[in-house]
């Protein structure tokens, strides 16, 4: 597989994230300008912010969690030359995955459907952990 193809699905998720934390600023902003939220309320990581903002907040730093497996998936398979057509397409699987998870997260936060996203990407991941670990440790 090519280096493009590969890295792809990574640049889709960290433009998920960085969109997220955009969203997050902006949601922030909102409460501080709004006069919802006084900046004493929140300067030392009081969890001080309306809903809408800790909601955002929440979906972003949840971008650093599961994702972080992938990436780390991805820098090792790239240099070792194991990112063959199944990591890709498990990699656009989770990056859907995700994409899901962070849309019911934003949206409506329906806790079960989100976990089931949520569960959906961690399965995906899991199998793409497995196979490349098969592939390294058997030499395939």
């Amino acid at each position: 597989m090519s280096v493009q193809m590969v890295l792809l699905p990574v640049f889709v998720l960290v433009g998920l994230t960085f969109a997220l934390l955009l969203s997050m600023i902006g949601a922030r902003r909102r409460a501080l300008v709004g006069g919802e939220t006084k900046i004493r309320d929140v300067a030392l990581g009081q969890s001080n912010w309306p809903a809408r903002a800790t909601q955002l907040a929440n979906c972003y730093g949840n971008q650093f969690e599961l994702p972080l497996l992938f990436y780390a998936l991805i820098a090792l398979a790239l240099p070792l030359r194991h990112a063959d057509l199944f990591i890709v397409l498990m990699s656009w699987v989770f990056v859907v995955t995700r994409f899901i998870h962070a849309g019911i997260f934003v949206t409506s936060n329906d806790f079960g459907r989100r976990s089931m996203a949520w569960l959906a990407g961690v399965l995906v991941l899991l199998a793409m952990w497995l196979y490349f670990a098969l592939k390294i440790l058997l030499a395939i």
